[in-house]
Formats: C-alpha cells, sequence, structure tokens
C-alpha cells in the first residue's frame, strides 16, 4: 500500500487543534505526519507554508509548543519534525535530537542543510535513532544521487521539480526514479512538492507514497471556515489522496 505522509503547521491556530488534528488525521488514514516547525525564512516553501509559519509566530508558537504537540500525538501517528536548521541550531543539534527521541519522533526534514554539510547532523540523529531524511532533486547529477541515496534512512524525499512547494510545476521524473532505484532498491521513495487531490494519483505511479503539504495548510488558512469545519476538510482531502494513490 502506498504512504501518505501530510505536513501541517504547528501550534496554528493553537496547540489544541493541531494535537486533534494530528490524531484526526491518523484516524483518516495518514501514515506519517510531518509537524512544520514554523520559522521566518522558510526558503523551501511557497507563500502557503510560509504565511502559515508567519501567522504561527505571531501567535507566539515556541519550541515547547513543538514538544506539548509531539508528546501527544506521537504514540498515535508516526512523526517527524520538519523545519529549518536555526530554531534547533538555537537550543543546539544535540539537544534537539535528544528531545525528539525522548518525544518518539522518528526522524528530521531539514532542507536547508547542503548534503555536503550534513556528516555532524547525521551523526546526532543515528546516536539517538532519528532519521535525518534526504532529498533528491531532478537537478542532481548522478555522481550526487550516488552518493546520497545509500545514506537515506526511512525514505527518500523525491523533490517533483525544482522550485518551492506548492508551485505545481511538472517534470519528468521517471529516468531519476530508475537511477535511484538501481542505487537502493529498498529504499521507499516519497514524491513532495506540489502534491495534491488532483494529481496525486497520477504523482503516485512510480513511487511508494506521496507527501502533502500547501493543499492542506490552504484550509488551514481559509478564515471563512470554523475550527471544526478545517478539521473535517482536511480529514476528507487526506482520506481521498489515500484512497486515491491505492486504487
Amino acid at each position: 500500500m502506498k504512504k501518505l505522509v501530510a505536513y501541517i503547521t504547528a501550534a496554528l491556530p493553537d496547540k489544541e487543534f493541531t494535537i486533534d488534528l494530528a490524531l484526526a488525521l491518523s484516524a483518516s488514514g495518514v501514515d506519517s505526519l510531518e509537524l512544520g516547525v514554523p520559522f521566518s525564512d522558510p526558503v523551501a516553501d511557497g507563500p502557503i507554508i510560509e504565511h502559515a509559519n508567519l501567522l504561527a509566530l505571531q501567535k507566539g508558537f515556541s519550541l515547547q509548543d513543538l514538544y506539548e504537540i509531539t508528546e501527544k500525538i506521537s504514540p498515535s501517528i508516526d512523526t517527524l519534525w520538519m523545519g529549518y536548521l536555526n530554531p534547533f541550531h538555537k537550543v543546539g543539534f544535540e539537544q534537539t535530537c535528544q528531545k525528539a527521541k525522548s518525544l518518539g519522533v522518528s526522524g528530521l526534514i531539514i532542507p536547508d542543510v547542503p548534503f555536503e554539510e550534513s556528516a555532524p547532523f547525521e551523526e546526532q540523529c543515528l546516536q539517538n535513532n532519528l532519521a535525518l531524511i534526504r532529498f533528491i532533486a531532478p537537478t542532481l547529477g548522478t555522481s550526487r544521487i550516488a552518493t546520497i541515496a545509500p545514506m537515506a534512512r526511512k525514505f527518500i524525499y523525491l523533490v517533483a521539480y525544482a522550485g518551492i512547494t506548492g508551485s505545481g510545476r511538472e517534470e519528468p521524473l521517471s529516468p531519476l526514479i530508475e537511477e535511484i532505484r538501481a542505487i537502493n532498491p529498498e529504499i521507499p521513495l516519497y514524491l513532495g512538492f506540489g502534491v495534491n487531490e488532483h494529481n496525486a494519483k497520477e504523482k503516485s505511479k512510480e513511487v511508494d507514497g506521496v507527501i502533502v503539504g500547501s493543499a492542506l495548510v490552504k484550509v488551514l488558512l481559509d478564515e471563512r471556515l470554523t475550527n471544526t469545519q478545517k478539521m473535517t476538510t482536511i480529514c476528507a482531502l487526506a482520506k481521498s489522496i489515500k484512497e486515491s494513490i491505492n486504487s
């Protein structure tokens, strides 16, 4: 069965909502949750997630909120922290990894850490039984793919196109997927960037799962909806996507 990874911004609109939404997403078929750590300069993210980050920060988000949310949800859904290096670096990366392990986090996704500079972060993750999720994009050359793919743990985040999340661009991925599979046939490939309820089935054809973020966060930002309506809509989207990629 193909997997669905959902991204939501932590503590938007508040901690309690995030906890309830995460548990509801688990019941709706989501296999893993990327708990987004709000940051002021999310360079890999498009305007939707960037705006969600800003709102959460304006509401006073702190890492303590992240910890309290994680403690409540990780027993019920596989939880990863998706964030930029700066917030983790401020408290110390070693301490971040130790805290993540103690709270039941399975992996970290840090898009602004280049592969060439990732060795010390990988070491700390390994010491705390965390996967440092690796990105592979269509722009990478063969030699770099051959270096990254064997080191990947848990899954490879296959970037659908060069650019920011949510922009919906298209690039041919079959040759890249074949290349990765030839190097590391065991590692699952999850496709992210631009995946939504309309294209998930098509985009999932050659991979093991999809990562959906902007399509869900867009609902979080819709002020015409009550919190109950937001939760219902997001869970219905997740359920629909999970069914479509497995039909």
